[in-house]
C-alpha cells in the first residue's frame, strides 16, 4: 500500500511534526529508564559499571565512599524510579497538550496554523521546567542531565571521558534526526511558514539543518579525540571509533546537497522529476551511496566487535580470551556461590550452577556471556538491519513529500529501538572488560555486610554530579 500526499498531508494534520518530535524525546526518556531497570534486573551493578555518580561534594576533589552492591541496587532503584515518573511527567504534560490542538483545530486544515502556538507554547514551557533553578520538578534530576549534556558538548581536554558520557554521547547520535526536525519545527512556526509543509530554506540556511544533524557525531568524535590524548597507552582504537562518526558527515552533507540538485532539475523539468529514478543517474548519488554503504557496514562492524566483544567479525587471530566478572560489578542475586570474605579477583566469577552464567557454545558470540545465547544473533540480525537504514534516515533528499513523513518517523522509533538493545550489551561488555583489565573493587561480605572504602578517581566538581 503506497502512501499518497493526501495521506501524508492527514498525517501531518493529526501529528504534527513538533508533537512528533516530543513523542521521540519521551521515548528515549522511556527507554533510558527502561535501561537502568533492566540492567539493574539483569543483575548487572550499573551504578559502578557506568561510572555514575549519585552523591556529589563541592569541597572535594577526591571522592571517597563506602560503597557495596547492596548500595548501588538501591540507587539504580531510586534512578530508574526518578527517570519512570519524569517520564510520566513529561508524556503526561505533552498529551495534554495534543489533545487540545486537535480539540481546537478538528482536523481542518484551515485552523491548524492559527493554533500552531499550542506545540510551541508546550516545547518553551518543558525548556522552562528543565532550566528552572527552583528546587520543584525533580530539580536533582534536571541538574544531572544538563550537567551530562554540558560535559559532552564542553569535555576538558585533560580529563578522561567517563563510561556514562560515552553512552549518553552515543545515545545523541540516534536523535541527530531528532535535533534538525527541532531546528524544522521552528522554522514551521515562523510566521508565514505552515506547519504542515517544510519550509523553503535558501542560501546559507539551507545548511544549518544538515550542520544541526551532524552536531552530535563531532561531539563523539571530539570525545574519542580526548580518549586517545588521556589514556598512557596511547592505543590507537579510539581513533578508529573518532573514524566511525566522521564517516557520518559525507552520507549528511552529500544528501544536503542532493536536495540542491533536485530542486535545480524541478525548475527545469518541473513536476515530473517526481517519481524518476533520475538520481540513480546521478554520480553525486553514487558517491552518497558508497559512504552510506561504508558508514553502515563500517558502523556495524565496530557495534559487534568493539562495543560488544563479540568474535564473530573479529578479523584477527586473537578471540576473547574467557575471564570472569568480579562480583563487586554483579549484584548479589546474579550468583548463588558463598561469597569470599577478602578482595575479590577478576578470576572468580559466578558460581559453578547458577543459571546466569552463560558459556558460548556457538560460533561468533564471547567465552562469557552474562544474557541467554538465544538472544545475541536476534540483537545482532536488528542491529544490521537498522543500521542499513539508519544511513538512509540520515538522509534528507530521500524523504517522499515532506520531511517527516509516515515511514521516516517509524524509522527514527526504530532506531531508538536499536540503541535501546545496544545499551544493554554495551554494558555488558563494560562489565567483562572491568574484570578482564582488573578495575579495583572493594572488600565485601555480603552475608555480614561489611565493606571496606572504595576511591573514585580525581574528578572535577562539576562531574561529581553525573
Amino acid at each position: 500500500m503506497t502512501i499518497t500526499d493526501n495521506d501524508e498531508i492527514q498525517y501531518h494534520l493529526s501529528f504534527p511534526l513538533p508533537y512528533r518530535t516530543l513523542f521521540l524525546v519521551g521515548l528515549g526518556i522511556l527507554g533510558w529508564a527502561t535501561n537502568l531497570h533492566g540492567l539493574d534486573a539483569l543483575g548487572v551493578d550499573v551504578v559502578a559499571t557506568m561510572e555514575l555518580r549519585t552523591e556529589h561534594s563541592h569541597s572535594k576533589m577526591l571522592i571517597s565512599m563506602h560503597n557495596s552492591a547492596v548500595l548501588n541496587h538501591s540507587k539504580a532503584i531510586e534512578l530508574y524510579h526518578s527517570s519512570y515518573r519524569i517520564f510520566f511527567d513529561f508524556s503526561t504534560f505533552c498529551f495534554l497538550s495534543w489533545l487540545l490542538y486537535r480539540m481546537v483545530t478538528h482536523g481542518n486544515l484551515s485552523l491548524v496554523d492559527a493554533y500552531g502556538y499550542i506545540p510551541v507554547i508546550t516545547a518553551i514551557v518543558v525548556i522552562l521546567i528543565l532550566l528552572c533553578p527552583y528546587n520543584i520538578f525533580m530539580k536533582v534530576e534536571r541538574e544531572k542531565f544538563i550537567g551530562a549534556i554540558w560535559r559532552c558538548v564542553f569535555p576538558p581536554s585533560s580529563g578522561p571521558i567517563y563510561f556514562s558520557d560515552v553512552v549518553f554521547a552515543d545515545i545523541g547520535t540516534s536523535f541527530a534526526k531528532v535535533f534538525g526536525d527541532v531546528w524544522l519545527s521552528l522554522w514551521m512556526l515562523k510566521p508565514g511558514n505552515s506547519i504542515l509543509f517544510p519550509p523553503i530554506q535558501d542560501g546559507l540556511l539551507y545548511w544549518i539543518f544538515p550542520t544541526i544533524m551532524s552536531f552530535p557525531f563531532f561531539l563523539r568524535l571530539r570525545q574519542c579525540i580526548i580518549e586517545y590524548y588521556w589514556e598512557p597507552s596511547h592505543t590507537r582504537r579510539p581513533l578508529f571509533n573518532a573514524l566511525k562518526y566522521a564517516t557520518s558527515f559525507p552520507v549528511i552533507f552529500l544528501s544536503a546537497a542532493q536536495r540542491i540538485v533536485v530542486t535545480d532539475l524541478m525548475k527545469e523539468k518541473g513536476s515530473t522529476i517526481k517519481g524518476e529514478a533520475w538520481h540513480g543517474e546521478h554520480p553525486l548519488f553514487r558517491l552518497w551511496l558508497l559512504a552510506a554503504v561504508i558508514n553502515s557496514l563500517y558502523s556495524f562492524w565496530w557495534d559487534v566487535t568493539n562495543d560488544w566483544g563479540l568474535d564473530l567479525l573479529r578479523f584477527d587471530s586473537h578471540k576473547s580470551v574467557e575471564r570472569q566478572v568480579p562480583k563487586p560489578l554483579l549484584l548479589s542475586r546474579m550468583h548463588s556461590d558463598p561469597p569470599l570474605p577478602e578482595q575479590i579477583h577478576p578470576a572468580s566469577f559466578l558460581g559453578e550452577h547458577s543459571k546466569h552464567r552463560h558459556r558460548q557454545s556457538c560460533y561468533g558470540l564471547r567465552a562469557v556471556l552474562l544474557y541467554p545465547r538465544a538472544i545475541y544473533p536476534i540483537i545482532i540480525f536488528l542491529n544490521l538491519l537498522l543500521r542499513m537504514t539508519w544511513s538512509i534516515k540520515l538522509s534528507t533528499h530521500m524523504h517522499s513529500f515532506q520531511d517527516g513523513s509516515v515511514a521516516f518517523f517509524w524509522l527514527e522509533v526504530a532506531e531508538l529501538v536499536r540503541r535501546w538493545l545496544w545499551v544493554f550489551v554495551r554494558v555488558e561488555w563494560e562489565v567483562i572488560k572491568k574484570a578482564r583489565e582488573g578495575v579495583p573493587t572493594i572488600t565485601l561480605d555480603e552475608r555480614s555486610g561489611d565493606e571496606s572504602e572504595y576511591e573514585f578517581p580525581t574528578l572535577p566538581d562539576m562531574r561529581t554530579g553525573a
